[in-house]
């Protein structure tokens, strides 16, 4: 099968990839190879839903820009497609004095991205959520929402195949051929004039078989979300704390779901597979062996504070602690009727293997054959539509 453009992976990032190519160039043959039944399987379905708003992040990053434009498109997107969303808003609040400094650096972060914020005193939180509480000041984003990702995602494929693009279910990639031919788990071969890799939680190993990603390999994080069931809801608003900016965490917080339920989470526990979500599902010795040897080397010399991390992480596994973490952002709560785990994500976290760091933004590599993004870095939902013009603008049309 000949196509001018084959992508690996139909999550967010690969559809919005072929949704970019096909709105430019109508009549391109291209195709999408997905190794699961549908989309939405893995990060795409099981992200958080949270539109977020662009102020973390540093203006000099790929992550300030995607996000900021991210958020404006895929809020349109919901509106003219018909899809659910809620603008809930958010509130980032400071414990004590000490988080002020960073607080007004999220200020300073979002005027430089040109992102809307506010900062804002006790008694106008209060207006906001009476429920919140906050060290003198808080910052307010009127334009953090929250979306059905699956929801989103299948409407993303449902328009790819009103526009001609051929998708293949249940057809992963097992391995290149010579030049740009591959073949798939079915044992079907594919050529395309491009290949672009989006594979996520693989897109490394993948990137390995066409001489990229050298230096990189993906060490995945498992992220669970607990589920309010009590009587009253103890919050109307997303509720962040202060993060701290050097590693790509933010804290255990309150989402307020797009039907209108609230969750806290998430966690942030090494895997020890790249699909480690329940028991022993999708188990690979193989792909355990590796990541266990990186994680164990992490452990010990502590890099970017990863034995802090995974001792903390585990803690949270005890509902009662984990409930009690997310106290400090509200006045009262029914930490009782925190009684369900959410559906696990894994978090496809780049490493680079010389550093031995955590990448923080997004990386992606290539050449005139192949396009390879090794890290689709949170927040990769919502930056979907602008980082896939990106990738076309830099590496597939260049």
């Amino acid at each position: 099968m000949y196509f001018d453009y084959l992508i690996i992976g139909g999550g967010i990032v690969g559809l919005s990839i072929a949704r970019e190519l096909i709105n430019r160039y109508p009549e391109s043959k291209i195709a999408v190879l997905e190794k699961e039944a549908d989309v939405a399987f893995h990060g795409s379905g099981r992200n958080s839903g949270v539109l977020h708003a662009g102020f973390y992040y540093s203006a000099d990053t790929l992550k300030a820009k995607f996000t900021r434009d991210g958020n404006r498109q895929l809020r349109e997107y919901c509106y003219a497609n018909n899809l659910k969303i809620n603008e809930c808003k958010k509130v980032v609040v400071a414990k004590d004095e000490s988080e002020l400094p960073a607080l007004f650096e999220l200020e300073k972060r979002a005027n430089l991205n040109g992102v809307e914020v506010k900062i804002i005193d006790e008694k106008e939180l209060f207006e906001i959520d009476p429920n919140v509480k906050t060290f003198e000041h808080a910052l307010y984003s009127p334009t953090t929402a929250t979306v059905d990702p699956s929801e989103i995602t299948h409407a993303i494929k449902n328009e790819l195949r009103s526009k001609g693009i051929q998708l293949f279910f249940g057809e992963g990639y097992k391995s290149r051929l010579e030049g740009n031919w591959i073949k798939t788990t079915l044992g079907n071969t594919f050529f395309a004039t491009k290949i672009i890799n989006a594979a996520g939680l693989y897109a490394d190993k993948v990137a390995g078989d066409f001489g990229y990603s050298k230096k990189y390999t993906i060490i995945p994080f498992k992220g669970v979300y607990l589920k309010y069931h009590g009587n009253k809801i103890p919050v109307t608003t997303n509720v962040y704390p202060v993060p701290n900016l050097k590693n790509p965490w933010l804290g255990v917080h309150f989402t307020v779901t797009v039907d209108g339920a609230v969750k806290i989470g998430p966690t942030s526990m090494p895997a020890f597979w790249r699909e480690n979500y329940h028991g022993f599902e999708r188990f690979s010795p193989v792909e355990m062996a590796g990541i266990l040897s990186w994680e164990a080397s992490l452990f010990l010399t502590n890099s970017f504070g990863f034995r802090n991390i995974a001792l903390e992480e585990i803690k949270k596994y005890n509902r009662s602690y984990f409930a009690r973490l997310a106290q400090d952002l509200v006045r009262e709560i029914d930490v009782n009727g925190f009684t369900e785990w959410g559906k696990p994500g894994i978090r496809a976290q780049l490493l680079n293997k010389q550093t031995r760091e955590l990448i923080m933004d997004f990386v992606v590599e290539g050449d005139n054959d192949s396009i390879h993004v090794l890290n689709a870095v949170s927040p990769a939902f919502t930056c979907c539509f602008p980082f896939a013009a990106w990738v076309a603008d830099n590496y597939i049309l260049k």
